[in-house]
This record gives C-alpha cells, sequence and structure tokens, in this order.
C-alpha cells in the first residue's frame, strides 16, 4: 500500500515519518509488524506527536469540523493538545458539548 495509507492506518503524520517509510511501499505483513511491535520512531510520535487532525480530534474529544471550526488546521503535538486542554478555551468547551450531544443522538437512533 501507498505510504499516505500505510500512515493514516498507523495513526502518524506522513510528513514526520522517516523517508525510506515515506518512499517505499509498505505491505501488510509490513503494516501488522509495525502494530504489532512499533519501532522507536513509530512509537515517538504516537506518544509526542506531530498528531494528524483525526488523532487530534479524538485527543480532545471533538470533531474534525470542531476543530476546523475552532481555527485548528495544522497538526498538534502532545503538549500543543494538553496546552489547549489545559487553556480550554470556549470553542473547545462549546465543540465538546456539541461532540457530546452527536454521540447521544447516534446513541438514541440506535437503540430505536
Amino acid at each position: 500500500m501507498k505510504p499516505e495509507t500505510a500512515a493514516k492506518k498507523l495513526g502518524v503524520l506522513l510528513a514526520a515519518t522517516p523517508a525510506e517509510f515515506q518512499a517505499g511501499v509498505v505491505s501488510r505483513d509490513e503494516l501488522n509488524t509495525l502494530q504489532a511491535t512499533p519501532p522507536a520512531w513509530l512509537a515517538d510520535l504516537r506518544r509526542n506527536g506531530p498528531h494528524p487532525k483525526q488523532v487530534v480530534a479524538a485527543k480532545l474529544g471533538v470533531s474534525i469540523s470542531g476543530l476546523a471550526r475552532g481555527g485548528i488546521t495544522e497538526p498538534l503535538t502532545t503538549a500543543e493538545i494538553d496546552a489547549l486542554k489545559a487553556e480550554n478555551p470556549d470553542w473547545l468547551e462549546h465543540e465538546r458539548s456539541v461532540q457530546a450531544e452527536a454521540r447521544k443522538e447516534a446513541l438514541r437512533l440506535k437503540q430505536r
């Protein structure tokens, strides 16, 4: 598979991966190996970032659209995410409540 696809499946930002990962093709077996026993660079990226927007959104408890509405368009590191959580700006609080309502509604519809 393409490196972009593999990076997405691994939950990391492609631009932050090593050059040999970006230039090569990743087989299913290689992907499974990376997931089962991540090398140091992968563990470091997962721990410290920079993280792709889907990971940032999940760590903040908002949707990807909520990130965009909040003005977050660039990848963030774990430290930046923690700082945002500590600061808890109005937009983040609002987007978390929107996300919570969306989850409640989805659960309600699923139970019907």
